[in-house]
């Protein structure tokens, strides 16, 4: 449960949308557009209400003021009527505005006007390492929330991917800081550009889903700094988030919703939050410690609202004389001021919003086709040339499976959800034959169900028998139609919040079938459609194609249908390393994940490809890889000086040549590393990027623009960020085992 958004005035949310618009739509870059890198940035909240508010709570009860501390509905906490404060009203939100709630329980309440758009995940929307997309996402989804008259959004979940088996890695962004915080900062911005709230989750060090209610989460400072925080203090201090969700787990002792170092120290007083601490659901332990160590609002269901920590008991222990009234008032005051902040109070010209529109689903559109990325293209397989092809067998559950709903998290209600198979009969020609055959059945063991949801134990456990007559039928299909394409991978049941996977192994038998399939039909595309990484080893050695989808959106299966027939160029990137197998993976080879009460994140910085390529273990596909229907050629990379200063900012440009004979998107990506650091370091890490579509034979000059700054380590006995001097080298490449050019400055 749990997700987050921000604001800013319309005037602004409406050039930054246009002007999103426009660029998607000038699909050329020229020279003097792609040299600059838009910044986004988010509105503080204003100290212009502080008197109004002083004078609202100078009128409150006691019961009045804790009213508003505490969940008083399943997605709302309480206002005070009589002096016109309204309810804070939430909705979950990671693919889009959940459907309305029952007030006390879960059950839907059953609206016919609480339909949605379904986004695309937030592993696909990473995958499309465009900023530009990130803003258009939090911008639609604002609109969708203010359409349901709701003040906040408990999105986006930014929490590293610190194991491929994490339930939440579909919906989480990246294993890396930097890509994490450049499409979490522009998705708050646009999200609060709609006087909404963006309630960033889950702060912090929230990386396993088991046992997740009670996991003290241990690593050491610099860790914590360079890894886990860098992409909620950008949504604090670039986006302006107006909310933060506390975590379930504890931290160094301590649960995250009682956690003075973290709320207090680090949130507030460091980085100079001013908006609210929301807790998850349920994940709050104590009354008069919570309010003191930095929480605002209780939110959760497993009993009455006045059961709550913040509830009944807060007012004994202030009555007790346990908490002041000053306290007291400072939480009230910091929601009130984000209620007027988002306009709920004082506002007459609050954005009104939109819902479900066309303009919507082609937003959920843009960011699909952006991010499928293409893993294999062996002959050319894609785009399908349909010379002579006559039939196309559709094989794979996922060719018809839906993801806006399903699992233990939140999901969308949608009127519109393309699957694969419906987007390839909206965009083949009526002539050819498509001889769908469902392959693989998706079952679980019945004895194992209750691990839905189980978090002390690992994932769904599925029964990965074929059945034969399936088999047969797919089979079949396949040899006696000219193409066969597989949609394989998972499900928003199988990847699921609540529960880790238990491996990486494909569920279902899917493996044996595509093997099955294959030798029949050596024409054979192979689609994964999944949130995380899987063992595609063996997939990956026999198909000529190979195509990774995410949980995609409304519009996902007619943005696959465009990639694989050729309408669209493939440019997704992967957001995460994957890898041969488990054991190669940071969390797994140093046998830290999942570990007990305690866990201890023994890979310290080396996170996801850091580790890959630090300790030379090579991935089966590297962070940052995908291909494309064209080829692209580095050339003339340089930097505007030979050295620079800590306060400056390195610019660095490099020609990109489209050397292939269709316009297509490269995303530039530049690492950085130092041989001879005096301190511990990755062999290389992301300090910046820049998506470009480059025409056919074009080329285009791209500069990406690195302040000294993100060079920086955290010192942990100065307890500052440092900048060590020396020589850095600057590596551009097209992922982080593909460095085309090298550029070496000195840092004085």
């Amino acid at each position: 449960m749990k997700n987050k958004i921000i604001y800013l005035s319309v005037a602004i949310a409406f050039v930054a949308f246009t002007s999103c618009k426009k660029s998607e739509e000038q699909s050329s870059g020229s020279d003097a557009e792609n040299s600059v890198q838009k910044e986004y940035k988010g509105k503080e909240i204003g100290s212009e209400f502080d008197a109004e508010i002083d004078k609202l709570v100078s009128q409150m009860t006691l019961e009045e003021k804790i009213g508003m501390l505490h969940g008083n509905s399943m997605f709302t906490s309480g206002g005070v009527k009589r002096l016109g404060i309204p309810e804070l009203k939430m909705a979950d939100g990671p693919l889009g505005v959940r459907e309305e709630i029952s007030r006390d329980n879960w059950a839907p309440a059953g609206l016919k006007d609480d339909f949605a758009t379904y986004y695309p995940a937030g592993g696909g929307l990473a995958a499309t390492w465009n900023a530009e997309m990130a803003y258009t996402f939090g911008n639609s989804v604002g609109q969708e929330l203010r359409a349901r008259d709701k003040d906040m959004l408990l999105s986006p979940a930014i929490n590293i991917v610190r194991t491929p088996l994490g339930g939440r890695t579909y919906e989480y962004m990246s294993e890396d800081p930097f890509l994490n915080k450049k499409i979490a900062v522009p998705l708050i911005v646009g999200l609060q550009d709609n006087d909404v709230m963006a309630c960033v989750k889950h702060f912090a060090a929230n990386n396993q889903e088991t046992n997740r209610d009670f996991v003290d989460v241990r690593m050491d400072e610099r860790t914590l700094r360079e890894i886990y925080l860098p992409a909620f203090e950008a949504s604090i201090k670039e986006a302006h988030a107006y909310a933060v969700m506390g975590a379930y787990n504890k931290f160094r002792g301590e649960y995250l919703c009682e956690n003075d170092y973290m709320l207090n120290k680090i949130l507030r007083d460091e980085w100079g939050f001013k908006g609210v601490v929301v807790s998850d659901w349920a994940a709050v332990h104590s009354t008069v410690k919570s309010l003191q160590s930095g929480l605002d609002i209780e939110m959760g269901t497993p009993k009455p609202f006045n059961e709550f920590f913040l509830a009944d008991k807060l007012i004994a222990a202030a009555k007790n004389k346990e908490i002041s009234e000053a306290e007291l008032d400072k939480h009230v005051k910091r929601i009130l001021r984000t209620l007027f902040q988002v306009k709920a109070m004082g506002g007459k010209d609050r954005v009104k919003g939109s819902i479900a529109t066309e303009a919507h689903y082609q937003d959920a559109y843009k960011i699909a086709a952006e991010d499928i990325v293409l893993l294999k293209n062996d002959n050319n397989a894609l785009p399908l040339k349909l010379d002579g092809v006559k039939s196309i067998a559709v094989i794979g559950n996922n060719a018809t499976k839906k993801n806006a709903l399903g699992g233990f998290g939140a999901g969308v209600k949608t009127k519109r959800e393309i699957t694969p198979l419906e987007g390839l009969k909206n965009r083949l020609p009526s002539s050819i034959k498509i001889n769908y055959a469902e392959g693989y059945l998706e079952r679980y063991d019945e004895k194992n169900k209750g691990n839905l949801g189980n978090i002390t134990s690992n994932g769904p456990v599925t029964i990965d028998q074929l059945d034969p007559a399936k088999v047969s039928e797919a089979v079949e299909a396949a040899r006696k139609s000219d193409v066969a394409i597989i949609f394989a991978g998972s499900n928003r049941d199988y990847e699921t919040e609540a529960s880790d996977r238990r491996t990486l192994k494909l569920p279902f038998g899917q493996e044996e079938l595509i093997q099955k399939v294959l030798a029949v039909n050596p024409r054979t595309i192979v689609v994964m459609v999944a949130g995380a990484p899987f063992d595609i080893d063996a997939v990956s050695k026999k198909t000529s194609a190979l195509v990774w989808s995410w949980f995609n959106g409304s519009e996902g299966g007619n943005a696959l249908a465009d990639v694989i027939l050729g309408k669209v160029n493939p440019s997704g990137k992967l957001p995460w390393t994957m890898p041969k197998q488990i054991m190669d993976s940071p969390a797994h080879a140093t046998n830290s994940f999942p570990g007990g009460k305690t866990v201890n994140y023994a890979e310290g910085i080396l996170v996801g490809y850091r580790w890959f390529d630090t300790k030379k273990v090579t991935p089966l596909y590297p962070f940052g890889f995908g291909l494309s229907y064209t080829t692209f050629a580095f050339d003339n990379a340089k930097t505007d000086k030979a050295s620079y200063a800590e306060n400056e900012t390195i610019s660095v440009s490099v020609d990109v040549k489209n050397t292939g004979k269709v316009d297509g998107k490269e995303v530039i990506q530049l690492y950085t590393s130092k041989s001879d650091s005096k301190i511990t370091r990755a062999a290389q890490e992301l300090k910046g990027f820049k998506k470009v579509l480059v025409k056919s034979g074009s080329s285009e000059t791209v500069t990406i623009k690195v302040p000294v700054k993100e060079l920086a380590y955290y010192d942990v006995a100065a307890k500052k960020w440092t900048i060590e001097p020396g020589k850095y080298t600057l590596k551009l490449g097209n992922s982080s085992r593909d460095i085309k050019k090298e550029v070496v400055v000195t840092i004085k």
